[in-house]
């Protein structure tokens, strides 16, 4: 058994009889989905993938095909899905050869199955699992037989009892506009007639499955014109398609329709597959090769792991990326935390390299220790990515005062060594390796979430990779963060070019209060794009509470004692009154980001939306972003918003869809995992009949205006 978040999957065997030439044998693989997910019929619809079976059997055993059972029509927006939700049961008969011979001593039969589904909401999860089964040989397992006579049952039947399917006067006319089927089925089951009936094609991409279409009953003959699909891809002559009273999406309690199948005969001329898009909507081509590197991707993992070059691959990418990070905005306050390091042990080499060893400790050890919380999140059915923890307004309120601590500090507001009993301050003093470690933890909190060049494909990769490789992959990218300062803490020169400990030791410090403070603003300006104008307010009347307490605790005497207990006081009632703001989500921030982004010609993403866009063959440019990514801010000011690339969107007709990370969102998560990335920025290109194009974290001008003239 295998048990997902989404569904839960089981190998089922029915053999009446034991296992034995000329005697019934079926296995089937059951899953039960979860309220609102599904997996998919044989034709999936408008998007999807059908699940697959692989078997390794015992010689003298043949698995047949996939005994479908009748499928259900799921609406998602403005496309159809062909599939299942509850328990379905997908049985296959097995041929037990007349040469099987098992062996004197056997019990049993090993039965061998790796399954692979696509199970979807609005999001999709491709899995997979592997499945064995004990199967005794002699004795009968009739426990399973109700549940193989159900899904016997479910299958659909020929439409008259003892013929093969083909109707006669049952036949698909051609109309003469070439975009429509007339449909005309006789001979259906008097409990059948005069009701709505769903038509199920099991040809793929032959009708426009979510349109509606006009049907009607005369007498005994039921006729119905259905429009073709603008994406036809086949122009079959004999069309199978099955009939079943319509059935809600989403209904509860089992399915007890009865289904009926038919071959139709397809009278007239197809019009030329040329004159209309002969293309697969770009969902389903991702879905396909994500599928596929997922499907590998988890062989490898249960398995030896990724290969030697993929590993080593990502690796480099993620030191590469590290290294890079540190060139980031973001680094930057954490960066003046190391300089005003160095000065304070300028002549001191010893405490120059324990600081840098203890700083590239606390980077790698807080890159695993995220990276395992982010596999466990991931692995108990959240979803998240990389950078989640600042989709938290609490976090990011934390980081704030956090910083507002470290500038007071900084600027001469207070010292640590004041609010802490003298035994451990002299501790502090004697032991500066825990400082170095923290300031190390605090890089990778704020500095995380600013993925780098090089850095958004071995993240990604981290997702199918066995956890030990994963975790190595996040301590090749802390050490790259780390690297610059560890290799700086062990040569010499760097200690002989600063200048003699003096007086400008204390205004350097004070100066570097200002990029802490900095820091302050852009995430109370985080704090605003999740919570509001009022959280950010909010935000900001706790952290003057919070610098008056610090600054009340700072003073001496009896002033102290009294301005230190009205402040904590003050500080208790606003933390009373505002502190719920800050998390909340108002009603009208929803609406605002739409309204702006109508008005660039920007629209908000939503699942599915880029795919419906692109299957009337437009194509469409995603924005993945989030307002606490400082790449994708500065790409949003500058490649995004420059007037030749806006120019050539306009031109080439492109959909712009803006999909906003700042707070967590499952589905936008799902997106970026089908894409191989864990983070954002990420942008893509999608295209009618072709792939997605992903392009780098850092944009250019010329390599978007490249991508444009390629459409």
């Amino acid at each position: 058994m295998v048990t997902t978040p989404y569904v839960r999957a089981e190998l089922l065997a029915h053999a009446p009889q034991g296992v034995a030439p000329g005697q019934p044998l079926w296995l089937g693989l059951q899953i039960t989905h979860q309220p609102e997910w599904h997996t998919y019929w044989k034709n999936p619809g408008d998007s999807g993938l059908p699940t697959d079976l692989a078997w390794t059997l015992p010689a003298g055993l043949d698995a047949g095909e996939i005994a479908w059972p009748l499928p259900k029509k799921i609406p998602i927006g403005t496309l159809a899905n062909y599939g299942y939700e509850g328990t379905v049961l997908l049985p296959v008969p097995v041929t037990v050869a007349s040469t099987y011979a098992p062996g004197p001593l056997a019990k049993d039969a090993t039965i061998k199955l790796r399954a692979s589904w696509l199970v979807c909401r609005k999001e999709c999860i491709p899995e997979e699992g592997e499945f064995t089964l004990q199967l005794p040989i002699q004795s009968t397992t009739a426990l399973n037989g109700a549940a193989f006579d159900a899904a016997a049952k479910a299958h659909p039947g020929p439409v008259l009892a003892g013929t093969n399917g083909i109707v006669p006067d049952s036949q698909a006319q051609l109309a003469a506009e070439g975009n429509t089927l007339d449909v005309s089925v006789q001979g259906l089951p008097v409990a059948l007639r005069g009701k709505t009936l769903d038509l199920f094609p099991e040809t793929a991409e032959v009708i426009d499955n979510a349109a509606s279409w006009k049907q009607s009953w005369n007498g005994s003959v039921w006729t119905a014109q259905i429009p073709l699909s603008t994406q036809r891809s086949a122009s079959p002559s004999l069309m199978p398609v099955v009939l079943a009273e319509q059935s809600p999406a989403h209904a509860n309690g089992p399915d007890t329709r009865t289904g009926y199948r038919a071959e139709l005969k397809v009278l007239g001329t197809w019009p030329p597959v040329a004159s209309m898009t002969a293309v697969s909507p770009a969902l389903e081509a991702a879905l396909k090769a994500n599928a596929a590197q997922a499907g590998g991707a988890a062989t490898s993992a249960a398995g030896s792991g990724a290969s030697a070059l993929t590993l080593t691959a990502a690796l480099l990418g993620a030191l590469l990326g590290g290294l890079i990070l540190n060139l980031m905005p973001c680094v930057f306050p954490v960066l003046a935390i190391k300089v005003v390091g160095f000065t304070q042990h300028a002549q001191d080499r010893r405490a120059h390299r324990i600081s840098g060893i203890a700083y590239t400790a606390g980077v790698v050890l807080s890159f695993m220790l995220l990276g395992a919380l982010m596999l466990g999140l991931r692995a108990a059915g959240e979803a998240v990515g990389w950078g989640f923890q600042l989709q938290s307004p609490a976090v990011v309120a934390s980081l704030a005062a956090l910083f507002t601590l470290i500038a007071l500090n900084l600027a001469g507001v207070f010292e640590f060594g004041h609010f802490l009993p003298s035994s451990v301050a002299s501790l502090q003093a004697r032991h500066p390796v825990a400082d170095s470690f923290l300031t190390g933890v605090l890089a990778v909190a704020v500095a995380s979430p600013c993925t780098a060049p090089f850095m958004g494909a071995s993240l990604g990769l981290t997702a199918t990779l066995p956890a030990p490789q994963a975790l190595a992959v996040f301590a090749a990218l802390g050490l790259g963060l780390a690297l610059p300062y560890l290799v700086a803490s062990f040569v010499p020169a760097v200690a002989r070019a600063l200048p003699r400990p003096g007086a400008w030791m204390d205004t350097f410090r004070k100066l570097m209060a200002f990029p802490m403070l900095a820091t302050v603003v852009w995430l109370v300006w985080v704090l605003g794009q999740q919570s509001g104008i009022d959280g950010a307010g909010a935000l900001l009347i706790l952290l003057v509470g919070l610098s008056l307490v610090v600054w009340a605790l700072s003073l001496a005497g009896r002033a102290r004692v009294w301005m230190a207990t009205v402040s904590i006081a003050a500080m208790a009632l606003l933390v009373w009154a505002f502190a719920p703001h800050i998390t909340h989500i108002p009603t009208a921030q929803a609406a605002t980001p739409s309204t702006q982004a109508s008005a660039t010609g920007w629209q908000p993403w939503a699942p599915g939306a880029a795919e419906q866009i692109v299957a009337g063959g437009r194509p469409v440019f995603v924005d993945f972003t989030a307002a606490w990514c400082v790449t994708c801010q500065y790409n949003k000011k500058t490649t995004l918003a420059d007037a030749d690339v806006l120019a050539d969107l306009q031109a080439k007709n492109v959909a712009l869809l803006r999909a906003d990370w700042t707070r967590r969102d499952p589905a936008i998560t799902a997106a970026l995992a089908s894409l191989g990335r864990s983070g954002v920025p990420v942008y893509v290109f999608y295209r009618p009949g072709k792939p997605p194009v992903v392009l780098t974290e850092v944009l250019s001008v010329d390599e978007v205006r490249a991508t444009i003239a390629q459409l």
